[in-house]
């Protein structure tokens, strides 16, 4: 006889600075993953809204503010635009490899130099070689960090310019953390291709769906994630299509 499933419990984190509203508080719901049922529990939170941080699932929890909606990409439904079209050929020559969850100095020199061109103040700025091992090492669930390389030269490997860590789940792929070369010569857009090439892996998997995280009503640098559709949100009445009409009349 099969021991029962725990239910999991659940705790709210102190109130914060939010990092993406100025003036606002966050607060957080989370739970650990852990035991024999860590990817069943995970992948049934995320269904829900919550992502995944090492070995907690979290979602946000504030009192007073809804902004953080949780999207997700319909893959089969997706077709690229004229811009992304380009930016899946300007890349195509990028050697792209899954590898197990591993951290490398590779990918934290990468990390360093992307949280210095785009997010210098932020919270991760102060992480080092340990926290970074720790965030791609310490999870309960099939995950991949996925890596992107220069075309490489006399048979040499070529130099890392963007990775993600990345969940494969039974309906999609969960991106938890991407980063990238922002001044790679000749690569702009990196960042979007990584979620271009997302697409394109879960859809080849016959995975219907990519998860992008939260998009938060009012916070300019998240608002990248609406160039993908359809695009699905999270809401009370479960996931329902994300219209560019509807930006602005979420409430704050």
């Amino acid at each position: 006889m099969s021991a029962p499933v725990r239910f999991p419990r659940f705790f709210v984190t102190n109130p914060a600075p939010c990092p993406y509203l100025p003036g606002k508080t966050e607060r957080k719901v989370f739970t650990e993953l852990n035991g024999p049922h860590a990817s069943e529990l995970n992948e049934a939170l995320g269904r829900i809204g919550f992502r995944r941080s090492q070995n907690v699932a979290y979602r946000p929890s504030c009192v007073d503010c809804k902004a953080c909606i949780p999207v997700r990409i319909l893959t089969e439904q997706f077709v690229p635009n004229a811009t992304q079209r380009k930016m899946i050929k300007r890349n195509s020559d990028l050697q792209v490899s899954a590898c197990r969850p591993w951290s490398t100095g590779e990918q934290f020199e990468l990390l360093r130099r992307y949280l210095k061109q785009r997010h210098p103040t932020g919270g991760m700025a102060e992480m080092d070689d340990m926290d970074y091992a720790d965030m791609v090492e310490q999870t309960p669930v099939r995950s991949h960090v996925v890596e992107y390389r220069l075309p490489a030269r006399y048979g040499a490997q070529g130099e890392l310019v963007g990775a993600c860590i990345t969940d494969q789940q039974s309906d999609g792929l969960s991106m938890v953390y991407s980063f990238y070369d922002a001044e790679a010569a000749n690569r702009p857009g990196l960042g979007n291709f990584i979620i271009l090439d997302h697409i394109l892996r879960a859809r080849a998997a016959g995975l219907p769906y990519v998860y992008l995280g939260y998009w938060v009503d009012g916070a300019e640098r998240m608002q990248y994630k609406t160039r993908y559709h359809p695009l699905e949100k999270l809401s009370p009445d479960g996931w329902v299509p994300f219209g560019d009409e509807e930006q602005g009349e979420l409430i704050r």
